[in-house]
């Protein structure tokens, strides 16, 4: 079935802000600007900043959500379903591992390339595979376990191109709207116990503590284009968990998987046009490995295999799977309560 106009467009958004996403905090991590009280030159590396930055885009979701909603009940037939009630600190647990890995994910990104980060985060796959295992009592078929493997295999490949290339010794001398909430909130509270904390030569910045952020705002100030470059990973994020949601809600999750592994794309050939790394025929390797890994793991070769009459296992095996996604959905549950 054809894509509709509003289904385009919502692909053309999610990879459009998805690439200025990354691109937009790789180009402010590779500004070098003064700092406070007459500090020189020193590149900006304030990945918790950065990090609260982004916290903040996915809070804007909730915001005009809100504000949509209280639009349309004062109408005099409201049509909008707020959904069902319930208590939002829920998502603390999960809005504090966001921000864990959103903060290591930004300083992993001011150690390497932006093409090989956006790849290298396909890791989420293995971690995500095996921890359904063991705290959900999954079971994986066994594409998915090939899935895994080759998923490693291809981190593996992108890994030592990027430590061939150079970039690995650059430094170092609605729910996701509601963790951003969360994120927000508590990592700015903990950007002041940051300010005071000393790690060395771990940091970047002159004070050489977790993250200070008064030398970031004097960067800044000294330097406008580095809050035009947060502002867009600020702006792009919120328009990317909408448009990703959307297109889940619209399309299919498989869907949005493949444009996620078309970011990646986007974002190699946009750093090759900005001169921001060279080419290294070793990632083309790595991102097919990766996108073969992914591929296996959310099940795209069963259409295909489904089809051959080698291979009618692959039919009974979907089936097989429903109740178990129903088990972990809570679906089962609700349609024995009905």
């Amino acid at each position: 079935m054809a894509w509709t106009k509003y289904q385009l467009f919502l692909a053309g958004l999610m990879l459009t802000t998805g690439s200025i996403n990354t691109l937009s905090a790789k180009w402010a991590d590779m500004f070098s600007a003064p700092g406070c009280n007459g500090t020189p030159d020193h590149a900006f590396s304030h990945p918790f900043v950065q990090a609260v930055g982004m916290f903040l885009g996915e809070l804007s979701c909730l915001v005009v959500f809100h504000i949509l909603l209280c639009h349309d009940r004062c109408k005099p037939e409201p049509t909008m379903d707020p959904g069902q009630s319930f208590n939002p600190l829920l998502f603390l647990p999960p809005a504090l591992c966001d921000m864990l890995g959103t903060s290591i994910m930004y300083i992993a990104l001011n150690m390497t390339s932006a093409s090989s980060f956006q790849m290298l985060r396909g890791a989420v796959i293995i971690f995500t595979g095996l921890l359904s295992v063991a705290f959900l009592g999954r079971r994986l078929q066994p594409s998915q376990w090939i899935g895994i493997l080759v998923t490693i295999l291809g981190l593996v490949v992108v890994g030592l191109a990027d430590f061939l290339s150079g970039h690995g010794n650059d430094s170092h001398k609605l729910s996701e709207v509601i963790t951003g909430f969360f994120g927000f909130v508590i990592l700015s509270l903990l950007l002041i116990p940051m300010f005071y904390i000393h790690v060395g030569s771990f940091a970047d910045n002159p004070r050489q503590v977790l993250e200070d952020a008064l030398d970031a705002f004097c960067q800044i100030g000294h330097k406008p284009l580095i809050l035009l470059a947060l502002l867009g990973n600020t702006v792009s994020i919120a328009f990317f968990n909408f448009a990703g949601i959307s297109v889940t809600k619209e399309i299919s999750a498989t869907t949005r998987m493949v444009l996620d592994s078309l970011r990646t794309v986007v974002i190699w050939v946009m750093s090759l046009a900005l001169g921001w790394e060279v080419f290294h025929g070793l990632q083309i390797l790595g991102f097919i490995i990766l996108l073969l890994g992914t591929a296996l793991y959310n099940g795209l070769h069963k259409p295909l295999m489904a089809k051959l009459p080698c291979c009618p296992g692959e039919q009974r095996a979907e089936e097989e799977e429903a109740p178990e996604r129903e088990r972990l959905l809570g679906e089962g549950k609700a349609a024995n309560e009905s």
